[in-house]
């Protein structure tokens, strides 16, 4: 046993030198002071994830079928799932056409996580959002975390494919990107090769900061599972349409009462197609568009790129990097 032990030591510390030493502090008490157009007191990035035929799936040749639907599958994995791929298929039968028409009705743009295989089954649809001004940001080929990714030569192919997909579909590649689950040790580097422009896999703040762990920074536009339709599906999460709106109308309240004592920060709030595309859920996002609306100049609604590109030209790069020196250099 001693000697499992070393060599697991051994193992971990190596594999801790390949990871980025974690921030805990980030702006601390001193965040940067955005100026939003029109004065408005808390940014607010709508995503609506667009995944459907991206799933691990038997008729795909993978091994499983996705558990993660409205009921836990019955079917035994190694099975093809029929019921589970038609929940799916939902999102874009359906769910989709009732997303776009409300957001044309309120005149709201939104980003559009796009899975690169789901965008090649779909194109026309991928299409129809981009055409009606909706950002296409890359949620990789697939529905899956791409800590999976054992090398960065696959991950590196399968983000090349994402963005082949969408700009052959679309007539624009996306700038930004958002993985289910975690990035890799590769991943920023590699969107950083590739020209993107934005990553979102950062759980752990209200505002944009820059990744300075790597040889040249890179913009992180954070997002949030809270605010998130998913949790729908989870049993201590929202049961209704109530309950979500009340909790981003709660968020609201904070934020830009904090954007009124001068420090603006950014509200995400996420919805999928087959999840809040369903009637007794898509009633949730009607309200939450309605009570933007109502909302009038106190908030900033607009796709993460226009959003990441407004706090690039507002922050220094030097800035950030000050603000992590300090924060790495704190005393445990």
């Amino acid at each position: 046993m001693p000697a499992i032990n070393a060599l697991f030591a051994i193992m971990t510390v190596s594999r801790l030198q390949e990871i980025a030493p974690r921030n805990l502090q980030g702006w601390g008490s001193s965040p940067p002071r955005l100026v939003l157009p029109h004065q408005a007191k808390v940014a607010v990035s709508i995503v609506i994830n667009f995944e459907e035929g991206a799933e691990w799936s038997i008729a795909d040749g993978d091994a499983v079928t996705e558990r993660v639907a409205e009921v836990h599958s019955v079917v035994p994995a190694g099975i093809w799932d029929q019921g589970t791929e038609q929940q799916f298929a939902y999102g874009m039968r359906s769910g989709i056409w009732r997303f776009l028409d409300a957001l044309r009705r309120h005149g709201r743009q939104a980003t559009f996580y796009m899975c690169g295989q789901a965008v090649e089954r779909s194109p026309h649809i991928a299409a129809r959002i981009v055409a009606e001004g909706h950002e296409a940001a890359c949620h990789g080929w697939r529905w899956r975390p791409h800590a999976d990714y054992e090398n960065a030569q696959t991950e590196r192919a399968d983000l090349q494919r994402c963005i082949d997909a969408t700009l052959a579909a679309t007539g624009q590649r996306p700038l930004g990107f958002f993985c289910r689950g975690s990035e890799s040790r590769w991943t920023r580097p590699l969107l950083q090769e590739l020209g993107f422009e934005y990553a979102s896999n950062g759980l752990d703040d209200d505002l944009p900061y820059f990744d300075t762990s790597l040889p040249e920074p890179m913009l992180v536009m954070p997002y949030a599972l809270d605010s998130n339709d998913m949790k729908f599906f989870h049993p201590n999460g929202f049961t209704c349409a109530d309950e979500m709106v009340t909790y981003v109308n709660d968020a609201l309240e904070v934020l830009i009462a904090e954007g009124e004592q001068g420090t603006p920060k950014l509200l995400n709030i996420g919805y999928h197609l087959r999840i809040t595309g369903r009637p007794g859920r898509f009633a949730a996002f009607e309200r939450v568009l309605r009570q933007l609306d109502s909302l009038g100049s106190q908030v900033w609604v607009a796709p993460r790129l226009e959003i990441a590109r407004l706090f690039a030209r507002q922050v220094p790069i030097t800035n950030a990097m000050n603000h992590a020196s300090l924060a790495l250099s704190t005393p445990l």
